[in-house]
């Protein structure tokens, strides 16, 4: 792929890496952003390392072509990924790009920066200063950082043993009323009728077939545990209602650990990030059992965070 280039400056890329979608930016050191691009999954746990570097170098390539920059101006490039959060998954896939881009361009990649996709939310929600960010999609986690600019975590444990709160968790224990419903252990919930419509579910041999046999997403199913919720049906308030305490639990532990009075949280993710029933459920019991906490909207999405660490990392180096 040719470059047509007529900025000489000195840029940054950030670039978000999700598990359904990967956003990349293009900035000046002013921070102002230059060009934007997506394009498919990055999750390379799932996908694999090969299929996610191209992904990447494509991305990097296409940002430079509409910035009209050349790849050599690229002073660091910071990407946040899912499934980055520990030292070995990340460096396993920042050498798989290096690879590919070695061994398909002239040019080379300098600086280049792998963290979790949660660290350049936390920047980008704060602009890089204090906070805590709330992460609830298919799983859940939080992050938090002091004014010293330490690293605090609560969750993300996976789907097994952890991820309270989040999307799987709350699917499952959505399709658990709907079996207790079922076999009369629990009450009639509205859940069983988007059951039937979305998935075909019929009755308990349906349940059963679409869980153990075509291996259901339980996370799909807990946007109509929301909307349920929403229309009023109780077994799905309750279930909400004990993920949004669990989730509360997580905000309290991280709270301790940073030893402020007061902070500053942002919801991120599908689930919250939304005005709806849980949203709106758990900022109600934040107020009624957590002191000193603000819920503010995040200032600018992920990619905007791997920007400002791509730009902490010049500055680094030049100090």
């Amino acid at each position: 792929m040719e470059q047509n280039v007529t900025n000489n400056g000195k840029y940054v890329i950030g670039i978000d890496g999700g598990a359904t979608k990967t956003t990349a930016v293009l900035a000046d050191l002013n921070r102002n952003i230059l060009a934007e691009k997506a394009s498919g999954p990055a999750n390379f746990l799932i996908i694999g390392t090969d299929k996610v570097a191209k992904t990447i170098s494509d991305l990097i390539l296409d940002l430079c072509n509409e910035a009209e920059v050349n790849i050599n101006n690229i002073e660091a490039i910071c990407m946040g990924l899912t499934g980055a959060g520990r030292e070995d998954d990340a460096q396993k896939i920042k050498n798989a790009v290096l690879d590919y881009w070695n061994k398909n361009y002239s040019s080379q990649i300098r600086n280049l920066i792998v963290t979790s996709d949660a660290r350049i939310a936390l920047e980008g929600a704060f602009s890089g200063r204090p906070g805590i960010i709330l992460i609830a999609g298919t799983g859940s986690i939080i992050f938090g950082k002091d004014r010293a600019g330490t690293l605090y975590r609560v969750g993300g444990f996976g789907r097994y043993i952890g991820d309270e709160g989040g999307g799987y968790s709350i699917g499952r224990l959505g399709l658990q009323a709907v079996a207790k419903s079922l076999d009369g252990r629990g009450p009639e919930t509205k859940l069983f009728t988007i059951l039937k419509e979305k998935f075909g579910i019929n009755n308990a041999e349906d349940l059963i077939n679409k869980v153990y046999k075509e291996n259901l997403d339980f996370s799909v199913v807990a946007p109509y545990v929301i909307q349920c919720a929403e229309e009023g049906d109780e077994a799905c308030r309750e279930i909400l209602r004990k993920e949004a305490e669990e989730l509360v639990l997580h905000i309290k532990a991280i709270k301790d650990k940073i030893k402020v009075r007061t902070v500053y949280i942002s919801f991120i993710g599908g689930l919250l990030s939304a005005e709806n029933y849980y949203s709106k459920l758990l900022r109600k019991i934040i107020l009624q059992k957590v002191e000193g906490v603000n819920v503010i909207l995040p200032e600018h999405p992920p990619a905007y965070g791997a920007v400002l660490l791509a730009m902490d990392s010049i500055e680094s180096e030049a100090s």
